[in-house]
């Protein structure tokens, strides 16, 4: 399409970077570590989701870091479980920073998944913990929004990924003051410009879903990529599903984000 050469459309029949699905690694020493963190006293099916996927995907290996008031609750139920101080009310407790920073110095790339419940000191833990780790880091659902307050913790970091609706789009873009606004009914054409513009100004990477498209978007560059089905605002678990897949794909192509997290979209989780 004229004057925008940046939109690069895919589907699983034609892939945009067919060399990265024949160059996956051979063995799980060179596959990656990923941390994943998230849960509450009230759910941790967030964050076994997202290892669960993780681990089809192809990860060499993966790490959950939960909240230790579910400690005894979990009853071994997870083997790959670690645990850091939490509150009273059963989020992580700001005093959590230095697991955190030492769990992730183990990790190739960290996923903030969500089920994190609401809670001031958590708040105090992510900013802190987002400004002080330095590698790979995609957050999702939930952990998106303890970031409104302060969007250019997360936009103005290298290395970052967010996985997120529409609708969290919309809020985010309108603490950053962008100058489009994102709309629920803006359609494919309109977001992907936006996008476009957005991730011209931060680093970034934004993956969204528009109905029945995937849109990844870094540097400027925007993929679109059909889905099976459509999906409404409501639906989203979709998201923690995605930023599992697109997390394992970028820690194993470091330097190519836009191109393995377009990939990862398309590629079969059996392979």
């Amino acid at each position: 399409m004229e004057g925008m050469d940046f939109w690069h459309k895919q589907t699983p029949e034609q892939p945009l970077f067919p060399d990265l699905l024949w160059s996956r690694p051979e063995n799980r020493a060179s596959a990656g570590k990923l941390l994943i963190i998230g849960g509450n006293a009230h759910g941790f099916s967030v964050p076994a989701e997202a290892f669960a996927v993780a681990t089809a995907t192809g990860v060499g290996t993966a790490r959950v870091l939960l909240p230790d008031v579910l400690r005894k609750s979990m009853g071994g139920v997870m083997a790959e479980g670690e645990f850091a101080t939490s509150t009273p009310s059963g989020s992580f407790a700001k005093s959590a920073l230095g697991e955190f920073l030492a769990q992730a110095a183990w990790a190739d790339g960290v996923l903030l998944a969500g089920d994190l419940g609401r809670n001031s000191e958590t708040t105090v833990l992510l900013e802190a913990f987002v400004q002080k780790y330095t590698g790979l880091l995609c957050v999702t659902r939930d952990a998106v929004d303890y970031f409104y307050g302060q969007p250019k913790l997360l936009f103005e970091r290298p290395d970052t990924t967010i996985v997120l609706s529409l609708s969290q789009l919309q809020k985010m873009g309108s603490a950053l003051h962008f100058e489009t606004p994102f709309l629920l009914s803006m359609g494919l054409m309109l977001l992907v410009k936006a996008l476009h513009q957005l991730t011209e100004l931060y680093p970034v990477t934004v993956v969204v879903r528009e109905l029945d498209n995937m849109v990844v978007a870094q540097g400027g560059q925007v993929s679109t990529t059909k889905t099976a089905q459509a999906l409404s605002e409501k639906d989203d678990l979709w998201r923690v599903s995605t930023a599992a897949q697109t997390s394992v794909w970028w820690i194993q192509n470091p330097s190519k984000p836009f191109e393995a997290m377009t990939t990862a979209l398309v590629a079969d989780p059996k392979n």
